[in-house]
């Protein structure tokens, strides 16, 4: 699914749900990418104040609980057995109400009698909230947890994102590491060693680029 239509379905169950304090999530399109930099929808996400988690790659043990209950919802619904996407929707909604409201568990308690507090958000979220407190701040401290690693193209350019930044034709074929500094709002340039070569603006590391989810993947 593309990040627009992921991210609103976020929206939707931050407001049934609350925000979370946390999230993980797989490696593949849109929450992570092979550039070593975050998407714009993991970005948008720090600069809520929700943690991320990236589980290991082809490593589903990690993420033990969702993938067995996936498994479960897999056997309960049986998909295989349903005529329609709309069917099978139906089939897991009501999987779910089964085993949260009525399958027992410790004491022949269902998960709703053990642990109802659940059921209310400790965070509260809205369109009216994240438009008063995304925080660019916190998206900026995010990014500066990770660097990339660009070979230097003959015009001494490297990819960042949607755009090609020059880092010096002298250094055209060697490989630059580039990592985003939040104090500065620029990027730093450096060889494998880490010896400096350059800082770069960073326009587009930016509320209007991240929050309309406008960074490319490279």
């Amino acid at each position: 699914m593309p990040a627009p239509s992921v991210r609103a379905q976020l929206r939707l169950w931050f407001g049934r749900w609350g925000l979370p304090g946390a999230l993980r999530l797989d490696n593949g399109w849109p929450w992570g990418s092979w550039s070593e930099l975050p998407t714009a929808l993991a970005l948008w996400l720090a600069g809520l104040g929700v943690g991320l988690t990236f589980n290991p790659p082809r490593q589903p043990r990690f993420n033990g609980v969702v993938e067995k209950s996936h498994d479960t919802a897999a056997r309960w619904a049986e998909p295989g057995r349903c005529d329609s996407p709309d069917e099978l929707q139906r089939r897991l909604d009501e999987a779910d109400w089964v085993q949260r409201q009525e399958y027992p568990q410790a004491g022949g308690l269902s998960r709703a009698q053990l642990w109802p507090g659940l059921s209310q958000p400790l965070r509260e979220y809205s369109a009216g909230w994240e438009e008063g407190n995304w925080s660019l701040g916190l998206a900026e401290g995010y990014l500066a947890g990770f660097a990339a690693s660009r070979k230097v193209e003959a015009g001494g350019r490297v990819c960042l994102y949607n755009r090609r930044v020059l880092v010096g034709r002298r250094h055209a074929g060697r490989v630059a590491h580039v990592a985003y500094d939040p104090e500065q709002h620029d990027w730093v340039v450096t060889d494998e060693r880490g010896s400096y070569w350059a800082r770069v603006p960073a326009p587009e590391i930016s509320r209007e680029q991240i929050v309309g989810l406008r960074l490319g993947s490279k």
